[in-house]
């Protein structure tokens, strides 16, 4: 365009053109690498190119398809793809270091850092690859060093994860992961690819490529499918999982094979009836496949992540920090290569390229250091290798006061207990030994878990042993036990130094045959401390005492006529089975003691023995109660049956106490726990018989407060602001569906009153009918809470306190019916019942207004207020019955409660300044929780023991009033009477200030005169001064014992005459540190003294004493 436009100019212009387009073609077409698509792309860039050629196109329109020739161009270059492609990898395994409390590899921690230098030393020579391959324009060898270092960085990464979730677990507050049986995505996904393969098939539209295709799919997934039942078949010691894994493999192989015969008859003919076959033969197979998914779902076969402790996360974090900078420096490095791999001649560029190069070193050298010094187990021993030291030099300081005939008598526990305690431990200490020994030559994250646990018990072996001996009247039998407690410890001392030694290092060879060393010495010393100690144990068990107790109890049941029952049969049958589904829990874990600890026997024996009294008791009431007699006399006989079945198991448990290892005792032990078990599941059929409504109605109502517990959780979701739906959901989706089952609910509820005069079938129908459709209704009111999305969280809260209401109303409504049952109608219980009914249908009511109003803002507010003060009222009904609560709590318990109504009331004055519907709902979610735990607070405090009738009622009293200062507070709060009542807030919130001073008033002196702070620093120097007086004094009275020992007729030493000096020098310097203290302790009095005299001139009053 800038030339002149004359012909000769115009046609050596093309002529040039016509060159330089010649070679540019070439090159775009031959000289790069392009895939299909690409290939596609510049050829029609290339042909839009052509058609600017024209006169009519602008030159401009030449200018842009160059360039963005030029751009495909530069995007395909060699390199280019393998920077992206190791970007993309390196942000994938970017993931690992997230998070790593699951393993990513099957290496072991020194393997992790024989990865890590293997790794780092390829990454160094491939990053020097790269750099000195951009310079010289070799982009083919560029690319391949980029690959490698893209693996070696990936390698790293695992390694470092695989170290850290390694360190992470080691900690002795972590636990482990669990390796899951199967992998149940790995069957999802098989389930799914098969299932499209099966739709192949069948499909007439198919071709036969795509029929072979879906074949091949279909045989590779029912292998993996197969191989991984026989695998986990392999593994599991369940004999019914075992069963199952290895059935269904074999039903989905067989449909397999079925299916395959007709995909080869289909294959050779493609008519409709060999498709029609194959059709016939995909059902069983998808059906097979589909029952193994299910089973390989079910939660025992999951995988169990692992949970690390905050030391393990803090001992991760150095692994960590260096990985991602890593990371993070590679992927810069990367893409500075890619652009000077395009432009090698950028200085700036070369030196962005240096110093993320030096980062990447820097960083691997830290990750590096860091591995290694934070090896798992190491510090652990340590730890343990103190621990040890302190209790061997106890173990010593009790020898020598043996010796000295001078050690002291434990009076507080008996040689029996002593015995048991000490056997106790050593055979702990003794299961310990192999899983250390195995830890230390192999399993490094576990060497921490196990030599802490070893170290722990050798506390409890000082204690133990030192008793023993102090109770021992033999000196030679002292002397052996001590002696042998000390051996134990230094080869336990010694295993520890080995196993450090070891690490856990599979190729640490040369540390193996002292870890075994050590490991023998140490069970020698096991062996020989546990003969002694059966030796000198009782060959009585300890076990007939309980034996006659449950004959007792057995007893009383075929006793006369009870005395008159002050219950009704539903109570006492609620308390027998709860101690006869603690009798069965106690039998399972005898059976699981008796293999593993089997000196816990003692102690399960006992707390059976204990539960079979309470359980006779009451089977003798609920005999009694039972209608008709004939379940009575079941009830009675089967309670005393399993009276039998608990006095063998008791026989048994002392008889294996006394020789643990009896394998023959053992497997007699549990089979009779299995005929407790039995037996107790006798005696629940039996009370299910006499009253299957009521027991309908107990299940019903734990099913209840599971849905109310999980409402509380979704409210702290809904709160948090992150109760979200699923699909954009409205709330319009759900309207419906939540009133239809509300309805439903209250015809429900109908049933269930009535249920209480009728039989027991009706009213276990009505039960089971009512907790399904509650829960129901709690899931449609959560789905429709979640449809009103997070922006708006207080809404959301009041529609789910709205159904928990109801929850908690149907909850006390199956309580009443409950007791209401078979009662005749003036019975109190049925006034009760029909109160229960009443607030039941003013919730659900409640619920009802709550959802049509959810969608209209300018009644939301008013709506959520009514809702409030209706819960209010409920709670304060609550709070004024003669109900003792089932616990107390403190009086700061209670003033503390009275700050939740304060920030209440505050919200609730500005909310009626502000006139914000946000407002008014927010300070009717915030009223319900504080008025609830105010009045929760108060009672328990007013109920506590040692708060006297006056002060519990004046508590009280201002309880009630506070709360209905709070209500008035509410009901003028509404948007009607807003205007009108607006100057009327103030004197409202006074009235509830001034209930709550009372209360705190209240609360203190709920307190007593004689109560102090105990956070009081006065007091707490007082404290520390009289205990130390109370150390020096007995200290001094040790010093005026301590003269020397009588002599034969010898010469006197020099020494005598020292030790009675130094003896005399302690006396002299308790004299007068005792003064001091003592001293100091009357100042700090007076000083107290004085301060609330101070204190009290300054505000008129007169201080009171102190003791």
């Amino acid at each position: 365009r800038t030339l002149p436009q004359t012909p000769n100019i115009l046609a050596a212009v093309r002529r040039s053109f016509c060159l330089f387009w010649t070679n540019f073609l070439i090159v775009c077409t031959e000289g790069i690498d392009f895939s299909g698509v690409d290939h596609y792309q510049i050829i029609i860039l290339i042909i839009l190119f052509k058609f600017t050629f024209f006169p009519s196109t602008l030159p401009r329109a030449v200018t842009e398809s160059i360039n963005q020739l030029i751009t495909l161009c530069t995007q395909q270059a060699p390199g280019q793809k393998e920077c992206d492609n190791a970007l993309r990898e390196l942000e994938t395994v970017k993931g690992m270091l997230d998070n790593p409390n699951e393993p990513v590899s099957d290496l072991s921690y020194f393997d992790c850092i024989e990865s890590v230098m293997e790794n780092s030393k390829v990454l160094g020579e491939s990053m020097a690859g790269i750099s000195q391959n951009a310079k010289t324009g070799d982009l083919l060898v560029f690319g391949e060093c980029v690959g490698v270092a893209s693996k070696a960085l990936c390698g790293l990464t695992e390694a470092a994860a695989q170290a850290a979730y390694l360190v992470g677990i080691s900690d002795p507050n972590s636990q482990a992961g669990q390796q899951g049986l199967v992998d149940p995505i790995q069957f999802a996904r098989a389930n799914q690819a098969i299932q499209m393969a099966c739709q192949n098939l069948v499909d007439p539209a198919s071709s036969p490529s795509q029929v072979l295709s879906a074949a091949t799919i279909v045989a590779k997934h029912t292998s993996a499918l197969c191989n991984a039942c026989r695998i986990a078949s392999s593994k599991t010691a369940n004999p019914v999982a075992k069963r199952h894994f290895v059935q269904s493999a074999k039903e989905v192989a067989n449909s397999t094979a079925n299916l395959v015969k007709t995909i080869k008859a289909l294959d050779g003919d493609f008519s409709e009836e060999n498709r029609n076959k194959c059709r016939i033969a995909t059902a069983p197979l998808i059906e097979a496949v589909e029952n193994l998914t299910a089973f390989a779902s079910n939660p025992e076969f999951v995988s169990i992540p692992a949970q690390i402790s905050t030391e393990g996360s803090r001992a991760q974090e150095p692994i960590l920090v260096s990985a991602k900078t890593m990371l993070e420096s590679s992927s810069l490095l990367i893409k500075t290569a890619r652009s000077l791999a395009i432009n090698p001649k950028d200085p700036p560029t070369w030196s962005v390229l240096a110093g993320h190069s030096h980062t990447v070193s820097d960083s691997i050298k830290s990750l590096i250091t860091s591995i290694r010094d934070k090896a798992p187990g190491q510090r652990e021993c340590d730890f343990s290798i103190d621990g040890i030291n302190r209790c061997i030099r106890d173990i010593e300081q009790a020898s020598l006061a043996a010796v000295s005939q001078s050690l002291a008598t434990r009076d507080d526990i008996s040689v029996e207990a002593l015995q048991e305690q000490l056997t106790s431990v050593v055979q702990e200490i003794g299961h310990l030994i192999d899983p250390i020994a195995t830890a230390a030559r192999g399993e490094a994250a576990q060497l921490g878990h196990k030599v802490t646990q070893l170290a722990s018990y050798f506390e409890p072996l000082v204690l133990a042993a030192v008793g023993v001996a102090s109770k021992t009247l033999d000196h030679q039998q002292q002397m052996t036990v001590l002696d042998q407690s000390k051996t134990l410890a230094e080869s336990a001392l010694q295993m520890l130094y080995a196993a450090k030694e070891g690490g856990g290092n599979p190729k640490a060879s040369h540390t193996h045959d002292a870890i075994t060393e050590a490991a023998q010495l140490m069970k020698e010393a096991v062996d020989d401390i546990m003969v002694t100690l059966n030796e000198a144990a009782s060959e009585v068990g300890m076990v007939g005492g309980m034996v006659d107790s449950i004959a007792e109890a057995m007893s009383k049941l075929d006793e006369g006529t009870p005395p008159d029952p002050k219950g009704t049969f539903v109570d006492y049958q609620t308390t027998v089975v709860k101690y006869s589904k603690a009798i069965a829990v106690t039998a399972q874990e005898m059976m699981t003691k008796s293999v593993t600890n089997p000196e816990e026997l003692g102690g399960l024996a006992s707390q059976m023995t204990n539960d079979y009294g309470h359980l006779a008791l009451q089977g003798r009431m609920a005999a009694a109660t039972a209608e008709p007699e004939e379940i009575g006399f079941q009830i009675r006989t089967r309670v005393q049956e399993l009276g039998h079945g608990c006095i063998f198991l008791v026989q048994k448990a002392g008889a294996l106490q006394i020789c643990p290892t009896d394998s023959y005792t053992k497997r007699e032990l549990i089979e009779c726990a299995r005929a407790v078990t039995e037996k107790v599941s006798l005696v629940l059929s039996a009370l299910q018989a006499g009253n299957k409504g009521t027991q309908a109605c107990i299940t019903a109502a734990s099913a209840v407060s599971g849905i109310i517990a999980d409402l509380d959780t979704t409210i702290m979701f809904a709160t948090a602001g992150t109760l979200n739906a699923e699909n954009n959901e409205s709330f319009a989706d759900h309207r419906e569906n939540i009133l239809k089952t509300a309805k439903a609910l209250v015809e429900d509820t109908k049933l269930l009153v009535s249920g209480a005069a009728s039989s027991q079938d009706k009213l276990a129908q009505a039960a089971q009918s009512s907790a399904n459709t509650i829960t129901q209704l709690a899931e449609v009111v959560k789905l429709g809470a979640a449809s009103l999305g997070s922006d708006d969280p207080e809404t959301q809260v009041v529609l789910i306190n709205a159904i928990k209401d109801v929850a908690k109303a149907l909850s006390d409504l199956i309580g009443a019916t409950k007791g209401a049952a078979s009662k005749p109608a003036d019975d109190p219980s049925m006034y009760q019942l029909k109160g229960a009914a009443k607030v039941m249908v003013t919730n659900v009511t409640s619920l009802l207004k709550t959802v049509k109003a959810v969608e209209d803002e300018a009644t939301r507010g008013t709506r959520a207020l009514e809702a409030t003060i209706e819960y209010i009222k409920q709670e304060l009904t609550v709070f004024q019955s003669s109900e003792v609560p089932e616990k107390t709590s403190s009086p700061e318990e209670s003033i503390r409660m009275t700050k939740g109504i304060t920030m209440a009331t505050a919200k609730a004055v500005a909310a009626g300044n502000s006139c914000r519907q946000e407002d008014v709902i927010a300070t009717a979610n915030l009223s319900r929780k504080a008025v609830a735990d105010m009045l929760t607070a108060c009672k328990q405090a007013s109920y506590h023991s040692d708060v006297s009738e006056e002060v519990r009622e004046r508590a009280l009293r201002f309880g009630t009033e506070c709360t209905l200062g709070y209500l008035e507070l509410l009901e003028h709060h509404s948007l009607e009477s807003f205007l009108i009542c607006i100057h009327q807030l103030a004197s409202f919130s006074k009235r509830v200030a001034g209930a709550v001073t009372e209360l705190i008033q209240s609360a203190e002196a709920m307190k007593g005169t004689e109560w102090v702070d105990p956070e009081d620093p006065t007091v707490i120097a007082e404290t520390e001064l009289l205990g130390a007086a109370a150390s020096i004094e007995a200290a001094a009275k040790k010093l005026e014992q301590l003269k020397p020992r009588a002599k034969p007729k010898v010469s006197v030493h020099p020494r005598c005459f020292f030790e009675v000096n130094k003896a005399e020098e302690a006396y002299s310097t308790y004299t007068g540190v005792y003064f001091v203290t003592v001293h100091g302790n009357g100042i700090n009095n007076q000083t107290l003294h004085q301060s609330q005299c101070h204190d009290s001139a300054l505000d008129g009053t007169y201080p009171e004493g102190r003791g």
